[in-house]
């Protein structure tokens, strides 16, 4: 349940904040979505870690979890800008 609630924590907090009216919000809840991201790869982590699944099972998730990081950070740069 807990890798539930981060998956959706990350999409709702970027359309959140770009709802909001200004890039400095917006970078905060994309900073905020960053850290639902590192929190959803730590508990894919750990469902290795307790044996409830194979790395290989994960992989793919964890790539995807890199990808929107790098996006995310891209942004966040951009809005800085």
């Amino acid at each position: 349940s807990q890798i539930k609630r981060c998956s959706v924590s990350i999409p709702s907090n970027i359309a959140e904040g770009a709802g909001r009216n200004s890039n400095k919000e917006f970078a905060h809840f994309l900073s905020i979505a960053n850290g639902s991201t590192t929190e959803l790869e730590t508990q894919l982590i750990l469902t290795v870690n307790l044996k409830f699944l194979l790395e290989t099972d994960i992989n793919n998730a964890l790539a995807l979890c890199k990808e929107i990081k790098n996006m995310n950070f891209a942004l966040q740069k951009k809005l800085r800008i």
